[in-house]
């Protein structure tokens, strides 16, 4: 399940919204590294500032999701993306997919900032990402059947990992991360049913897990 067999066509066209996701933080990130670019501007803009989301600026509950500090950061987050977006993509559809995904990360930066201080700032895709993990813990307790018992394992150590990880890493935010987790978790049931399956089975191929 977590293993990906595709070649690079097969992934773009089975997997279009986590194709897509990637591709965006790929093209954000250059946007902010290439020195002739006004870049800072451009983080600055749209960074998690806990201050500027108190005087009204609210797209800051989303828009770090596609941005990323470094190119480590970027790395990491866009192999986490790759790794446990597609199973739930094919499960869900793509409109599906996509709704939970966002969800999921406004959910880490709404804990991030009702949290932290106003001073606090942050960017990255990361309680996106827990938030397909805590999907996969649903599965791993409500929905047996659709895993393995190794694929179980798996992301059972993962996710002990990750936020074990989380809490002793300096400059990590594990508020993010856990609210991202508990929000995938929580939403995962209604999700599972697919209530907007009309939205989400364009661009849908049969695939083997």
């Amino acid at each position: 399940m977590l293993l990906r067999t595709e070649n690079f066509q097969q992934f773009v066209r089975y997997y279009p919204i986590f194709t897509s996701i990637v591709t965006i933080n790929i093209l954000v990130f250059l946007c902010t590294a290439i020195p002739f670019l006004p870049n800072r501007t451009i983080f600055e803009s749209l960074a998690g500032v806990n201050l500027w989301i108190s005087q009204g600026e609210y797209w800051r509950l989303l828009t770090p999701i596609i941005l990323h500090s470094s190119f480590s950061h970027l790395l990491f987050n866009c192999f986490s993306t790759v790794l446990f977006g597609p199973y739930i993509e094919k499960l869900l559809g793509s409109f599906n997919v996509l709704l939970f995904y966002i969800l999921c990360g406004i959910a880490g930066n709404t804990a991030t900032y009702i949290i932290h201080p106003l001073t606090y700032t942050h960017s990255g895709a990361s309680g996106a990402i827990y938030g397909l993990l805590g999907f996969y813990l649903y599965l791993v307790m409500f929905q047996k059947r659709q895993l393995s018992t190794q694929d179980s394992q798996r992301i059972v150590v993962l996710t002990i990992v990750g936020v074990v990880m989380s809490t002793f890493q300096p400059n990590i935010n594990i508020v993010g991360h856990l609210g991202g987790l508990m929000a995938g978790f929580f939403l995962a049931p209604i999700f599972f049913k697919n209530p907007f399956r009309f939205l989400g089975r364009f661009g849908q191929a049969g695939t083997k897990f």
